[in-house]
């Protein structure tokens, strides 16, 4: 088969596509102008006639419906939360832990009524500040829940003194990622007890082939006869991105959580990879980086330069997991946003087929993304402990 000609056939195929969906949303355009330029004097009339009896209030409750806001409700579903969304209006609440000066407070986020109403704890009376409303403050530790003063408002002062260790979506959904590679690794570790010396069977024949890729295809090649040390955290490292990416796919209880996606998650994962290659750095390692082959008036810029790339390397694998793991999501919800902007079920279709395509583009990601860490990661350590003859 000529594989060109069927490439060429598919990017002309998916070119029409694009093609025909830029036309369709042009008309529609054109269409909402035509009519909101034709309704105007219509609604002037009516908005000066209900503001001269109701005012302004009575002209917003004509409309009766509250505008659509895409960049809200994204925003919303990618962050983190206090509460886990079920199905309909029916939640999760998780656990609010706080360490406040007087001691610790436990209780339910259901008290907060999805940020409505305020809670009297042990202590102070908190309120959770989420979306566009949620404030900055100077403690890194506690952006979401907020102490309330006597006169009704927050309290910066007294809010930067709480630490918020609640167990959040993300959290909850990383637990739910460590139980199943719990789960099923134990029963690939039976399956190897039982069936010694026989062909894999079941998980075990779905799992090996992947082991057996990270083994060969990335430890051996990027870090050499020393790989066998290093294995354990390669496998967690590919694991754990890879099931939380699958589970991050998934709409519907226990899924749907951002966890990769989730910058305090990636920026742990990079440290621990850091740490890591700098504990097993060999002297050839240390030499390189402040005693560079280079001549004497270059070695301080030399030096600063191999400094800040012990940072920026770990730092590229933060970023790069955050950013292309919460731009899937991002691509996939306002794909399904445009049904209610352009408030028709004629969008549907168009959007539900890009939103199928996005999907399976993202499955190809999670799986990409595990391996582009888990193999930046070996090469790193393979720099770290490479020696020279």
């Amino acid at each position: 088969m000529d594989c060109n000609r069927v490439f060429v056939s598919k990017v002309k195929r998916l070119t029409i596509v694009f093609t025909l969906l830029i036309a369709f949303l042009s008309i529609k355009i054109d269409t909402f102008a035509q009519v909101d330029s034709a309704v105007v004097p219509v609604d002037s009339v009516v908005a000066e006639s209900a503001h001269a009896t109701s005012g302004e209030h009575g002209a917003d409750a004509k409309h009766g419906e509250e505008k659509f806001e895409p960049t809200k409700v994204i925003m919303e579903h990618i962050a983190d939360s206090h509460m886990w969304h079920l199905w309909g209006h029916t939640s999760l609440p998780l656990p609010v832990i706080l360490y406040t000066a007087n001691g610790l407070e436990v209780f339910s986020s259901a008290h907060f009524h999805h940020g409505e109403e305020d809670y009297q704890g042990k202590y102070n009376k908190y309120r959770l500040v989420t979306g566009l409303k949620q404030s900055m403050s100077k403690d890194m530790f506690n952006k979401n829940i907020k102490v309330v003063g006597a006169d009704g408002q927050i309290d910066e002062n007294a809010s930067d003194t709480v630490i918020d260790l609640s167990i959040t979506k993300n959290i909850a959904a990383m637990f739910v990622a460590i139980f199943v590679i719990v789960i099923v690794f134990a029963a690939v570790a039976r399956a190897y007890k039982k069936r010694v010396g026989k062909a894999p069977k079941g998980l075990q024949s779905f799992f090996e082939p992947i082991i057996i890729f990270v083994r060969d295809d990335i430890a051996k090649p990027n870090i050499g006869h020393k790989y066998a040390k290093f294995m354990p955290y390669l496998l967690t490292t590919f694991f754990f991105i890879l099931f939380n990416n699958l589970l991050g796919l998934v709409p519907i209880f226990p899924g749907g959580a951002n966890v990769t996606g989730n910058i305090a998650l990636t920026f742990v994962m990079a440290l621990g990879t850091m740490i890591i290659v700098n504990i097993n750095g060999n002297k050839y390692y240390w030499k390189h980086i402040f005693l560079p082959d280079v001549p004497f008036w270059l070695w301080p810029l030399m030096v600063v330069v191999e400094v800040i790339g012990i940072i920026s390397k770990p730092f590229a694998l933060m970023v790069r997991l955050f950013a292309n793991i919460t731009a899937g999501h991002i691509i996939v919800l306002s794909l399904i946003s445009l049904i209610f902007i352009f408030e028709t079920l004629a969008i549907a279709p168009v959007s539900v087929a890009f939103v199928l395509f996005m999907d399976v583009l993202e499955l190809l990601v999670a799986f990409l993304q595990a391996f582009i860490f888990t193999l930046l990661t070996a090469l790193f350590i393979g720099m770290a402990v490479e020696e020279h003859h």
